[in-house]
């Protein structure tokens, strides 16, 4: 799919060479059309012309008289717009990052008289989630909503859904239709992405770098770019910038709060990504308490709480040591790059072990193959050991049983004491008794054996269900269950992470089993919650302090919380470890929006693990109230047309007002775009136990007339034709030559001697 992408910008790129931009004046895609190593893909938020009709292409201010083109292209060609202005806004509150770019796109390859499709593709940092999108073409106005999959009278268009859909899973596009050559239109969009956490300092990565090809061409336009960031990090101690890819002037700092902007007039858009690195804590582990009210139109009534606690930069602290067990799905489905991939991650993450570490190894499919009877120490030669074992018995075949390796792992675990056990379990399927594990090892847990429980970190290889590009089906390309996968790992006190594009498998392993490796502080346990009404914990099984990442529970409450929070837990040597938090009333940061893509995620799982109606609407409420996708909802863009420069009317704005002050929904004649592939699914076990391939490679799209002659010796040759010289020379030619040739290609016709010319340049764009 995002090859298949990427190809369209290219043959859009190369159409677009039709647009003239008067004399003196070239655009800028003449300068710079070297494939990047993403190819053409979208590296900022940007907008493209969907062109079928490659007659249209032409400047709707200046017209070249360009030969026509006969044909049509198929698939539709993608010309980057020009970029008139923008300005975004990154909001850091604890871990997560809340991103708003506006930006002003021109059409400036469709003639006046001609309408288009624009296409806009959103590049997300980590773990995006696209919040909202707004589009504005002059009293014209297209807003995103959610709704329920339950709604009777959407039920069949949400089925068929493709407006919208993943080109990777951090790329979604939107198809918006109807823009007019030469209009302006102004684009909203936000979206929430998580920070990561590293050597004690957050950092937070934007995609922010335009190619120069959208830069506006012909007469000098004033280029603005505007970038205002503001950090929360709920603390009472100094923000302290580290490193910013963009020269960032200081606005406000305050404890805990930093805001800095950057606002200039540039000859080029930004040509690199925004990055910010900050740091909020001294070397050792601080935290607070926070606390906030519902607003007014909150479903659930009760108060929020949410705790969080930074580790530090990890200087002087002990780490645990590791008993771990890696159980790695070897079944067929697993064949090629994601068991390569992950067979290099493996062992990688055994040569980071310490010698006081120990270690196992099982491959599963439908069987289980140990490498050890007994847990082995992390010795230079059991580890050389385990690489031979792996390069052997790594072989992709068979179907998929989790419960057997899962069983094996806990009792090889059985046995340790002052170590911190770990299971590491890597799958890219789904079973038929995902449920039955779950609770198998919820009981476990809440056994209240003397021996440590071990903790499970999940990682699923698996990609979320899109529509595909060019042809009209939805599919799911591996068939991960990524709840069942992220409620594992909660029971077990563990983390989860997935890798949804097959490349990115060995670097998120690595780092999984670098941040579940290195705990500081194990067994941990919240005091003073007891006196509350009732209270619900997200996650209900809370998690050991890792040096690698920020400890952050949350929930909602009733009654009096207590004015202070007693954390304790257990030290690498052995020792008591306690923390009182703060308890304090939090303002300025939205943790209903903060928290809302967690709480989603995990009442999810447990609406999927109950089979709970009741859940699954409590998810449907909670995702429409904080506007975040759900497997519940779907998102739609709704079209609201006035007159022009004028507002809408004032009917609409109270009907809107009140729909959301009463939750009604209010049915207003509005057009609607339903907007596929913001969900994951639960993955799918049919295909699991079929074995079907992780990575189906697609139907490559039918060439079209246009797509074909581009890339022959015919196409090349009219690619160094200009259509007004082209003009010019014929007005030179006298009657009789004009009458020769035509009577000659009239009669290579009619007795298909073309086919000689066609054998000549060895080409088929004649066929």
């Amino acid at each position: 799919m995002a090859d298949y992408f990427s190809s369209s910008v290219e043959f859009g790129l190369n159409l677009s060479k039709r647009v003239y931009y008067g004399k003196g004046s070239a655009p800028s895609l003449v300068r710079s059309m070297s494939r990047s190593s993403e190819g053409f893909l979208p590296t900022a938020p940007m907008c493209y012309a969907v062109i079928s009709d490659p007659e249209k292409v032409e400047n709707p201010d200046i017209r070249s008289y360009q030969p026509y083109v006969h044909g049509q292209c198929e698939p539709p060609a993608l010309i980057p717009l020009e970029l008139h202005g923008v300005t975004m806004e990154v909001e850091c509150s604890l871990d997560t990052a809340f991103v708003t770019v506006s930006e002003k796109w021109r059409v400036h390859c469709v003639t006046g008289s001609s309408t288009c499709d624009c296409q806009v593709a959103i590049p997300m940092g980590e773990q995006g989630s696209l919040l909202g999108l707004e589009v504005d073409d002059s009293g014209r106005t297209y807003h995103t909503e959610l709704i329920s999959l339950k709604d009777e009278n959407d039920k069949d268009k949400v089925a068929k859904a493709k407006d919208g859909y993943f080109l990777k899973s951090h790329i979604y596009t939107v198809k918006i239709p109807q823009f007019r050559g030469g209009s302006v239109f102004s684009t909203k969009i936000r979206w929430s992405q998580k920070i990561l956490f590293h050597d004690g300092q957050l950092s937070v990565c934007v995609p922010f770098s335009f190619p120069s090809y959208v830069n506006p061409a012909g007469k000098r336009i004033s280029k603005k770019e505007k970038i205002f960031l503001k950090v929360n990090s709920g603390s009472a101690t100094e923000v302290l910038c580290k490193t910013t890819s963009h020269p960032l002037k200081e606005l406000l700092r305050q404890a805990g709060k930093l805001n800095l902007s950057y606002e200039a007039e540039v000859p080029v858009w930004s040509s690199t990504g925004f990055s910010f690195s900050y740091s909020v804590s001294s070397n050792d582990i601080s935290g607070a308490v926070l606390l906030q009210s519902p607003f007014l139109r909150d479903f659930d009534e009760r108060e929020i709480f949410c705790l969080y606690l930074y580790p530090g930069n990890g200087q002087g602290r002990k780490v645990f040591k590791k008993d771990v067990v890696f159980i790695v799905d070897i079944s067929a489905s697993m064949k090629g790059t994601p068991l390569d991939n992950t067979k290099n991650a493996l062992l990688t993450s055994l040569s980071q072990l310490n010698a006081q570490d120990t270690f196992n190894i099982i491959a599963f499919n439908g069987a289980l193959y140990l490498f050890s009877s007994s847990m082995e120490s992390a010795t230079e030669e059991a580890i050389l050991n385990a690489t031979k074992w792996v390069d052997t018995n790594f072989i992709a075949n068979g179907d998929t049983n989790i419960m057997l390796p899962l069983t094996q792992a806990m009792k090889l675990l059985e046995k340790s004491t002052d170590s911190v056990p770990l299971i590491f379990l890597v799958t890219d399927g789904a079973v038929e008794d995902e449920r039955e594990i779950c609770n198998f090892v919820e009981s476990y847990v809440s056994s209240g054996q003397s021996v440590p429980t071990p903790r499970i970190c999940t990682f699923g290889i698996g990609k979320i269900s899109s529509f595909r590009f060019y042809i009209c089906s939805s599919e799911n390309s591996l068939y991960c269950n990524h709840y069942f996968l992220q409620l594992l790992a909660q029971i077990g006190r563990g983390h989860y992470d997935c890798a949804h594009d097959l490349d990115s498998i060995e670097f998120r392993m690595q780092r999984l089993f670098s941040t579940a490796s290195s705990v500081i502080v194990a067994d941990v346990t919240i005091e003073s919650l007891e006196g509350l009404d009732s209270h619900e914990l997200f996650p209900s099984h809370i998690q050991d302090i890792s040096s690698g990442s920020p400890l952050i529970l949350s929930g909602r409450y009733s009654g009096t919380f207590p004015e202070l929070v007693k954390v304790s837990g257990t030290l690498a040597d052995m020792t008591n470890f306690a923390v009182d938090l703060k308890v304090k009333r939090e303002k300025d940061i939205q943790l209903s929006n903060v928290l809302a893509k967690r709480h989603v995620d995990m009442v999810t799982a447990q609406a999927w693990l109950l089979k709970s109606e009741e859940l699954e609407e409590k998810v449907t409420k909670m995702s429409i109230q904080n506007k975040v996708p759900s497997e519940y909802t779907c998102m739609s863009m709704v079209l609201v047309e006035s007159e022009e420069g004028k507002k809408a009317p004032e009917q609409f704005l109270l009907q809107k007002a009140y729909s959301k002050l009463s939750f009604q929904r209010v049915e207003l004649n509005k057009q609607k775009l339903f907007l596929g592939g913001l969900s994951v699914g639960f993955g799918d076990s049919k295909a699991t136990a079929e074995n079907l391939a992780p990575a189906i490679k697609e139907a490559k799209p039918p060439e079209g007339l246009l797509g074909k002659a581009a890339s022959t010796c015919c196409g090349r040759l009219a690619d160094t034709c200009c259509g007004m010289c082209l003009l010019q020379s014929c007005t030179f030619v006298n009657d009789q030559c004009t009458i020769v040739c035509t009577q000659l290609c009239a009669a290579l016709a009619c007795f298909e001697l073309i086919k000689c010319c066609v054998e000549l340049c060895e080409c088929d764009c004649l066929q």
